[in-house]
């Protein structure tokens, strides 16, 4: 809540713990209008989660847009339907430094309760763009990197910048649509014998790398 209240969203509402308060006000947070003091079983009540003994607060939306300021690693996702999925991947976006991320129109939507638990505050440095991908990859002029069980070890990788990076569906990976627009199919090698892994696990892994051969 702290990081909403230094963002550039709008807070309209906010109720807290009075000691909370107190210390938000003293680091200089911005208050809304209307403030109120709440105790922890007020809070836990009017909330949707069974334990907060924090703060809720009533936030204006951002509206979502399909144009996207491209920076040197833009995150491409494509069908990512786990809203948990979606958050963990906006909070890893974050703390590689991106700020961009393009989504299909079937990925989850940005503001689920679960997809902004899972950013632990990265919602309001991340934004996501939805739009068509196929058309979105087709006008692009950059180098796409694309995730698939066969394709260049990503360890191995001399990586041209500004690129995207694709991210498939947790199921059934990459589109056929999106995948003609693929200029270099990277894979993660596989040590072990899990069968695949998690999407938001394997963007990380593919991020990591990308920022370290740099």
């Amino acid at each position: 809540m702290a990081e909403v209240l230094g963002s550039a969203f709008e807070v309209l509402w906010l109720a807290g713990d009075e000691q909370l308060l107190a210390e938000w006000q003293r680091a200089g947070k911005k208050f809304p209008a209307e403030v109120v003091t709440a105790t922890a079983e007020e809070l836990a009540h009017a909330g949707s989660y069974q334990t907060n003994d924090g703060a809720i607060a009533i936030v204006r939306m951002r509206p979502t847009t399909s144009a996207a300021a491209l920076g040197a690693v833009t995150l491409v996702l494509d069908d990512i339907r786990d809203p948990g999925n979606l958050g963990t991947m906006i909070r890893t976006a974050d703390w590689y430094g991106i700020t961009e991320i393009v989504a299909s129109p079937t990925t989850a939507d940005f503001y689920n309760p679960k997809t902004i638990q899972a950013t632990m505050g990265s919602f309001t440095r991340v934004q996501v763009h939805y739009t068509e991908l196929p058309a979105f990859l087709g006008a692009q002029r950059l180098p796409v990197y694309g995730t698939f069980l066969g394709g260049q070890n990503v360890h191995e990788l001399q990586v041209a910048t500004p690129c995207l990076v694709v991210i498939g569906n947790e199921a059934s990976g990459i589109s056929d649509a999106v995948s003609r627009a693929i200029t270099h199919r990277i894979t993660i090698p596989r040590f072990g014998r899990a069968e695949s892994l998690n999407a938001a696990i394997a963007a990380a892994v593919v991020l990591d790398n990308l920022k370290r051969l740099q």
